[in-house]
């Protein structure tokens, strides 16, 4: 009986490690892809950030293409917003880059002129500027609790989610923090922290493109 036992539980061990392996596999092929996808865009990031006045943020440009697209849109950096208030209005990717650098260079800018730290600035390129006041005003440091705070009561109600309704947002961090949501018309709370690790993954990786 307890050979059985042991027997079972050798093959219950030995297909929990292949599925484990299986999903570890598959996550660093995709994760190869998409930075090959989005090292395409490189040469184009580096003129930008130059241009800019900030290519020590060359790696950090390229997280936030990791974040938006995955490379594998004619917008990379989702642009257009930004440059003309609606979607879908940019379809190449020079024009892409150079307005979402300059956008992020801008709130770069603004975060270091009101004492914040980079990570406002970032994720004021999801929220938009004014998220800088808001934190420059609570403290000058970026975090997960200010920016929900600021999708939930100032960004969100702007623009109609008045009753502050979320939907469902499901990744490995959104789930632990808490349940995994965001609110309706509130941008992404997690971004920077987003970017942060996609931005880890560039660096990390740079050797192999």
């Amino acid at each position: 009986m307890k050979k059985k036992k042991k027997s079972i539980l050798k093959k219950i061990l030995l297909l929990a490690l292949i599925m484990a392996l299986t999903i570890g596999g598959y996550y660093f092929y995709r994760n190869y892809q998409i930075l090959k996808q989005v090292h395409q865009y490189e040469e184009q990031v580096t003129e930008a950030v130059q241009k800019e006045n900030i290519p020590q943020h060359k790696d950090l440009v390229l997280g936030i293409i990791f974040t938006e697209t995955k490379g594998e849109n004619n917008d990379p950096m989702q642009s257009s917003e930004s440059k003309s208030g609606y979607p879908n209005q940019i379809e190449e990717s020079q024009e892409s880059i150079d307005q979402g650098v300059a956008f992020l260079a801008k709130a770069i800018k603004k975060a270091e002129a009101e004492g914040c730290d980079l990570w406002t600035a970032v994720q004021a390129y999801n929220f938009g500027l004014n998220y800088i006041d808001y934190v420059a005003e609570n403290g000058g440091t970026n975090s997960l609790q200010l920016a929900e705070h600021y999708s939930k009561s100032k960004l969100s109600p702007k623009l109609g989610n008045d009753t502050q309704t979320k939907y469902r947002y499901l990744s490995l961090h959104s789930v632990f923090y808490n349940g995994g949501y965001l609110y309706h018309n509130g941008g992404n709370f997690f971004y920077a922290d987003l970017v942060k690790a996609n931005e880890k993954k560039i660096k990390q990786t740079n050797f192999l493109f």
